[in-house]
């Protein structure tokens, strides 16, 4: 993980979070997919930095590398 990202079994279940904060690494980006602007998330967020925005992002992106990913066919009905 990043120095920005960190989980921990007691916090969140263990999802990755922004350091020293609650906010799972997959509530931020959840916010980035429904077009949320980073501005309006660091505004409602003070706590937050641009930077942890940017780790989150890195974060998604490292953990879909080396995946294997198999075409499925449609099932008919």
């Amino acid at each position: 993980m990043t120095d920005r990202i960190t989980a921990n079994p007691k916090i969140l279940g263990g999802k990755p979070i922004v350091q020293g904060t609650r906010l799972s690494v997959e509530f931020i980006l959840e916010l980035l997919a429904s077009d949320v602007p980073e501005e309006d998330i660091l505004e409602d967020y003070p706590h937050l930095t641009r930077e942890d925005i940017h780790a989150c992002l890195k974060y998604a992106a490292r953990s879909c590398k080396n995946e294997v990913y198999v075409e499925l066919e449609p099932v008919s009905a």
